[in-house]
């Protein structure tokens, strides 16, 4: 993944322990991070440094509703919760990592220390004395610099080609240029002996008609996209098999898949998995959910107190090509200057319209700048 230099750099800032400086570095960049987890991650723990709580639980609930069982923001909950002496909730979410990872260290610590005090006159004393910090979540790493990565780039092929066979053997092989996590949930998801025993059901009215054997492809095709992160183009094979012939069991597993998947921001958007306008308009239905970013100009811009909407000229960045217009609605007051290009990262939503289907964009985030690079 190419290294964002503005959360890289936040990231050092705070790492470093200057978190008043990462928040006032990040807080400008609201509008283009809308939808990054890191964003997000970022800002709550630099609040909890800087005794901004109230901050920290804003930005907390906006990261976890991108990555819902995130190691970090359980943590960062747990720390709050303690911090105001509502120890069962803390003790939830601490079991909840350790469910994880059960070595935790922070965890660990926090509930050893729950035990100790927790009941007695002394909690509130310990409180005061200064050792809550210890237990906020872990700033992560702003990444390799250029130096070292070349250093590193040898030993981690070399270490990749050692473990790869038995990985691959094992069938448990994460992407490892992407994420350094594993997806969770892959047993409940996975199709079982009865959904491919009876993979489609007759009668009905469908968008789609599939055989058995197109059924079954499909949704294992969509399963391996979801383990490599490829969750855009996953959808369109769950959204085929949702408005196909399909039977019902498999459809709830799509359904469950589906809600598994990441919120993209501009720094975790897998760029190849884009789709292009002409793509999306041909059948808008399998594209339904699905994230792109689009570059263009905007039109008729409406500024409301929690609300911003406007025609998005598809394409007309370069002011030579207009593959279409498309309605853009964020639902909060975002930052935008209509003379000069952008790009927008936002959810597909299929419309009906005069001419046909359609579609519209429910807005994410936006980057905006003079000149946006047209190669």
């Amino acid at each position: 993944m190419k290294l964002d230099p503005v959360l890289s750099k936040a990231t050092r800032l705070a790492r470093s322990g200057n978190y008043s400086g990462a928040v006032k570095l990040l807080e400008p960049e609201l509008n283009r991070y809308n939808g990054s987890f890191r964003y997000c991650y970022l800002m709550a723990v630099s609040c909890l440094h800087t005794d901004d709580f109230g901050g920290a639980l804003s930005w907390f609930k906006a990261a976890r509703e991108l990555k819902m069982r995130h190691p970090g923001v359980l943590l960062g909950f747990a720390v709050l919760y303690l911090r105001r002496q509502e120890i069962d909730r803390a003790v939830d979410f601490y079991l909840e990592v350790q469910e994880q990872d059960e070595k935790n260290r922070i965890a660990k610590k926090a509930l050893g220390i729950i035990r100790k005090y927790a009941g007695t006159g002394n909690f509130s004393a310990w409180l005061d004395s200064g050792e809550l910090p210890k237990l906020f979540p872990p700033v992560p790493p702003a990444g390799f610099s250029r130096g070292r990565a070349a250093l590193s780039a040898a030993a981690v092929l070399a270490s990749l080609g050692l473990v790869w066979g038995v990985l691959a053997g094992l069938r448990i092989v994460p992407n490892p240029f992407g994420r350094g996590e594993t997806r969770r949930g892959i047993t409940e998801i996975t199709l079982a002996g009865e959904d491919r025993a009876q993979p489609v059901e007759t009668g009905g009215s469908y968008r789609y008609i599939l055989t058995r054997a197109q059924v079954l492809e499909t949704y294992d095709r969509a399963l391996g996209l979801f383990t490599e992160y490829r969750d855009e183009t996953a959808k369109i094979s769950l959204n085929r098999i949702l408005e196909s012939n399909a039977a019902p069991g498999i459809k709830n597993k799509s359904r469950i898949l589906l809600s598994y998947m990441d919120v993209p921001g501009f720094d975790t958007f897998v760029r190849k998995d884009n789709f292009s306008f002409s793509e999306v308009i041909r059948d808008p239905f399998l594209y339904r959910d699905c994230h792109v970013i689009w570059r263009g100009m905007a039109t008729n811009v409406d500024f409301l107190q929690n609300l911003t909407a406007f025609d998005f000229l598809v394409g007309y960045d370069t002011r030579r090509t207009l593959e279409g217009i498309v309605p853009v609605v964020f639902d909060q007051a975002i930052s935008l200057n209509p003379e000069r290009p952008l790009e927008v990262l936002g959810r597909i939503v299929p419309v009906s319209t005069e001419k046909g289907p359609g579609v519209r964009i429910e807005g994410l985030a936006i980057h905006q700048s003079a000149v946006l690079n047209t190669n």
